[in-house]
């Protein structure tokens, strides 16, 4: 399945992604400029921050209390804001786009 993640200069990077892996495990898989993952996809240090664009966002369930938690600690939190790790890349969500931020943390 497809993942499109849009950079900050609008520039474009398509990744191709299993389905069960993690927004933040593709971009880290393919060395995503922008996304760290420092934590390693445990929900605790919002380095996979991202923005889903629309329509994408309504296919995603809401954050959990852990997400919310961390994304507070977020100065550049937007619509969309999500945490990548906790995006599970399921068919639906093929050809998803992502922006990524301008920094993490």
């Amino acid at each position: 399945m497809k993942v499109i993640f849009v950079q900050p200069d609008g520039s474009e990077q398509i990744v191709e992604a299993e389905p069960g892996s993690s927004v933040m495990e593709a971009a880290v898989f393919e060395m995503i400029d922008g996304i760290i993952g420092m934590c390693g996809g445990i929900c605790s240090c919002a380095t996979c921050h991202c923005f889903v664009e629309e329509p994408w966002r309504a296919l995603l369930p809401p954050p959990g209390p852990g997400e919310t938690e961390m994304m507070n600690a977020l100065d550049d939190v937007g619509p969309g804001s999500r945490l990548g790790c906790q995006i599970i890349l399921t068919e639906h969500l093929d050809g998803i786009r992502l922006k990524v931020p301008k920094e993490q943390l």
